[in-house]
């Protein structure tokens, strides 16, 4: 929308967060408040955002860290009339500004096309709702004769008859700003808190005949500020219930639709499962058939069809093959690629590794920094020392290798195609191919030797 400005509130302390972190930057759903809001305001394609932050200085941009954005200082916080005041020249004067705030994190895309297409026949627009307990909020005061919308009163400064009104100010609205640059500029704080309300400019509107018109959202939800951690929780509950039943019209099986968290992005074919208590986090594909077993964590992964995560696994930046078998227990750390077929058992840990096609490594090994061929085993307790203690290394395992339990492969290292490493063995040089390679220290039995006896306590 070529002529829409938002701007975003985003200055409040956030006192009953009882926290040293700016109230915007609590994460929902592993992102800040503030940026579910940038995210919703992008989407509305606007010539410009601006964000009013103050409370937390500069840790607010900082974390956000997007230069498209213009960052606008409120000092001192004056009220809300007084935040958009500071953003004032930012904004031009012609087309819409639409108002929101950095900590309503979920008030939906539709919804504010609404707010601004009310607002575009020159209407200052008002998202509004009904709540069952107003408690706290401004209420929307509108004409006996009429019912149309004559002013907002604050909670503080309302009569008993206007605290009995339901239907509440979000805060959130569409002005034209041909009107706007010139309401600011005439608020006043004369009202309880000795703040500049962005309310009274309903009044404005109402004494130069400009229309104030309302839109409800679909949902209460979408238009819930956070203040307080229990507000916080609540919300993260309706965000991830939101995700549950997303994924279940889509077909994707959910043992618990009350025990999965989506922390960014999960895309799923067909006939997904997924178990109890899962979190994904960034960017997750599954395609179809993917199995994920309970209280499995998964975070920009992408899983081809047919694989299996067992409980209690963690992939993290990390692509999976067709068919795979991960887990129970398993960890795949980030820069690792497994083929079509590739079993990763239980305790064990792959990094920054690519294994090829139908290899195995089912217990309790570490792979790191290497390159595991076709149809390998890599048998229990085997470990790569990619690590000097200063710089990593690569080891190279070539095709058809069996790896027999308990070796340490000393990198940067290379098992040739078809070898055989012999249990208990440690290599610390190329091996030849299709040959069975041993490093172990000759065997000894001393006769005469007695196992220690545990001391009594006391006895010398």
């Amino acid at each position: 929308m070529s002529k829409l400005h938002i701007v975003i509130l985003a200055a409040g302390l956030g006192k009953r967060m009882y926290s040293t972190l700016p109230k915007v930057l609590h994460p929902l759903a592993g992102k800040p408040l503030l940026g579910h809001v940038l995210d919703t305001a992008r989407s509305l394609s606007p010539r410009r955002i601006c964000v009013v932050y103050g409370h937390g200085g500069e840790a607010v941009p900082q974390a956000i860290c997007d230069e498209t954005l213009i960052w606008v200082k409120q000092v001192p916080q004056l009220g809300t009339g007084h935040a958009l005041m500071q953003a004032l020249p930012h904004l031009d004067n012609d087309g819409l500004t639409l108002v929101l705030y950095g900590d309503v994190p979920l008030t939906g895309i539709e919804t504010l096309k609404k707010l601004i297409a009310a607002a575009e026949s020159k209407t200052l627009a008002l998202l509004t709702v009904d709540l069952e307990d107003p408690s706290g909020y401004g209420r929307i005061v509108r004409n006996s004769k009429t019912g149309g919308i004559a002013a907002i009163v604050e909670e503080k400064d309302a009569s008993n008859a206007q605290r009995q009104v339901r239907e509440i100010n979000t805060g959130i609205m569409a002005v034209p700003n041909q009107y706007l640059h010139g309401w600011l500029h005439k608020l006043e704080n004369k009202n309880a808190q000795k703040e500049y309300y962005l309310t009274d400019i309903v009044a404005m509107a109402v004494k130069d005949g400009v229309k104030v018109d309302a839109t409800q959202p679909d949902y209460a939800w979408e238009t819930i500020g956070i203040n307080s951690k229990t507000q916080l929780v609540a919300l993260e509950r309706i965000y991830q219930n939101e995700c549950a039943k997303e994924l279940l019209e889509q077909g994707v099986t959910l043992a618990d639709s009350s025990r999965i968290d989506v922390r960014g992005q999960l895309v799923c074919g067909r006939d997904v499962e997924i178990d109890i208590n899962c979190i994904f986090e960034g960017h997750v594909q599954l395609d179809d058939g993917v199995k994920v077993g309970a209280h499995s964590i998964l975070k920009n992964v992408k899983i081809a069809a047919g694989s299996a995560i067992a409980p209690f696994s963690l992939i993290d930046t990390a692509e999976i093959g067709k068919n795979c078998r991960i887990g129970p227990y398993a960890r795949i750390r980030p820069g690792t690629r497994l083929a079509d077929d590739v079993h990763v058992g239980n305790f064990v840990e792959v990094k920054n590794s690519t294994i090829a096609v139908g290899s195995k490594a089912n217990h309790l090994s570490y792979i790191g920094d290497s390159v595991v061929g076709k149809n390998v085993n890599i048998g229990a307790g085997t470990i790569t020392c990619n690590y000097d203690g200063a710089n990593k290394y690569q080891t190279i395992i070539e095709d058809d290798v069996f790896v027999g339990s308990d070796t340490q492969l000393v990198a940067p290292v290379k098992v040739a195609q078809g070898s055989t490493i012999g249990a208990g063995s440690t290599i610390t040089k190329d091996t030849p191919p299709e040959t069975l390679t041993l490093s172990r220290a000759k065997q000894v039995s001393i006769d005469g030797w007695t196992r220690p006896v545990k001391k009594v306590k006391g006895e010398k």
